[in-house]
């Protein structure tokens, strides 16, 4: 058994990942920085108040995100404690940048021969809006910096002069101006939507590779505001031509930084070819979660070999995975008033025994029994896994269906797009095939 140190230097992020290698019988100590987080986990996961008082007793340190408070800066310290001789699970200031500056990320795509979409980036509204003029397309704005946590500005374009980008710029340098330090101008690519998933070992990428698809807005059918995420579902394959042609080809550079970890690279694409469109250099939300429940070797294990550099062998289940996240009012959005009156510290029921497919976000264990924590409104993701993509649904929404909690919603449609065309799609374009 080993010890294992859990780092949210923002907020609490990981609190799955730390209870399942809790739950296998490795040593385990989970510190959140932010303070409207601490509670979360309670009751799951031995806590500390102090990380750094913890390195010298970890074996592996896990970071959870880029964000240290509201700067970016995990990788800086992951790369500190590699310097020092410490087993890390994080990335470094160059994988930190690859999130937070859309510009640098496409940079090093090109640099390593991947192909990329059309794109610019703008510090100032009046050129941005200047440039959909003088080129008239749809584009998808994306903030930068901070501000692209805030993720409903993430706005995607219809009309094909452009003219509906360039109102939505103006609504956002009045509303938005004083924290959307700069944003990213995407030319829009119409597809299937993929993000290609390895786990990086410092030298290489491991054999398996996850292929997953986002479903972000908060309704069924794909409308409303965009969240971080409604649900994901996925598979596991090989190294074939969407992950040769995209992730495959920054294995070099990834080894000359050290990183260590999951990252994701989203992509569209069609018959003509594949659109990098951002990276995830850490771990995906709830997508980490649906990662474990597809893990048929031991998590723990897999992450102390990876941060270790010891040739981790995973083993994954062959069929498909969905992942769906229950929520509570007023998610997305933040309104103090809502949520506490409609879901803070609100009782988790089950009407059974088994809970198998349950994952921990925002929740505690008090007195006996499961509690919704923090003040974000997310406290569950329940997971399926099945020989089809429609088997997978089946056995999540019927895990859902055992759940208990005033005011709950959910997307029931997640994992449909890939029975309704997208798998298809993949696979007559070539892409899913052996590499």
């Amino acid at each position: 058994m080993a010890t294992f140190l859990f780092v949210s230097a923002d907020a609490a992020l990981i609190t799955d990942l730390a209870w399942q290698v809790h739950r296998e019988g490795h040593d385990v100590k989970y510190y959140i920085e932010a303070e409207s987080d601490r509670e979360i986990g309670d009751g799951f996961v031995p806590k500390t108040d102090d990380w750094g008082a913890e390195v010298d007793w970890a074996d592996v340190i896990v970071f959870d995100d880029i964000w240290v408070g509201s700067d970016v800066g995990t990788g800086a310290l992951a790369q500190d404690l590699r310097e020092r001789g410490k087993a890390v699970v994080g990335g470094t200031p160059n994988t930190d940048r690859l999130e937070e500056d859309r510009g640098y990320a496409m940079d090093v795509l090109e640099a390593n021969g991947v192909n990329t979409v059309e794109h610019h980036v703008f510090r100032d509204f009046d050129a941005g809006i200047t440039h959909v003029q003088e080129n008239p397309a749809p584009y998808v704005i994306k903030p930068l910096g901070e501000v692209q946590n805030v993720k409903r500005l993430l706005y995607v374009g219809n009309e094909d002069d452009g003219s509906d980008v360039a109102e939505v710029l103006r609504a956002y340098e009045k509303a938005w101006g004083h924290r959307m330090k700069g944003f990213q101008l995407q030319r829009k690519v119409e597809g299937v939507e993929i993000a290609i998933c390895g786990f990086f070992d410092g030298e290489r990428f491991i054999d398996r590779v996850n292929f997953n698809f986002e479903h972000k807005k908060l309704f069924p059918g794909n409308i409303g505001p965009s969240t971080g995420e409604m649900g994901t579902s996925m598979f596991w394959g090989g190294h074939n031509r969407l992950f040769e042609e995209t992730l495959g080809r920054l294995e070099g550079w990834l080894a000359e930084e050290g990183y260590v970890g999951s990252i994701d690279l989203n992509c569209i694409v069609n018959d003509s070819g594949i659109y990098p469109l951002e990276f995830t250099p850490r771990f995906g939300y709830p997508t980490i979660a649906l990662q474990e429940e597809s893990f048929e070797s031991e998590t723990g294990q897999f992450f102390f070999d990876l941060a270790r550099g010891n040739d981790p062998d995973l083993d994954v289940h062959g069929g498909y995975q969905i992942g769906v996240r229950v929520v509570l009012p007023p998610f997305p959005f933040d309104d103090e008033k809502t949520y506490d009156e409609s879901s803070r510290n609100a009782a988790v029921v089950f009407e059974t025994e088994s809970r198998a497919g349950i994952h921990l976000e925002d929740a505690k264990h008090v007195d006996g029994q499961w509690r919704v924590a923090g003040d974000n409104g997310m406290p569950l993701v329940v997971t399926g896994t099945g020989e089809t993509m429609q088997a997978a649904r089946e056995q999540a929404y019927d895990r859902i269906d055992d759940i208990v909690i005033p005011n709950m919603y959910y997307r029931d449609d997640i994992g449909e797009r890939w029975i309704d065309g997208d798998g298809d799609r993949l696979q007559a374009w070539g892409y899913l095939g052996p590499a």
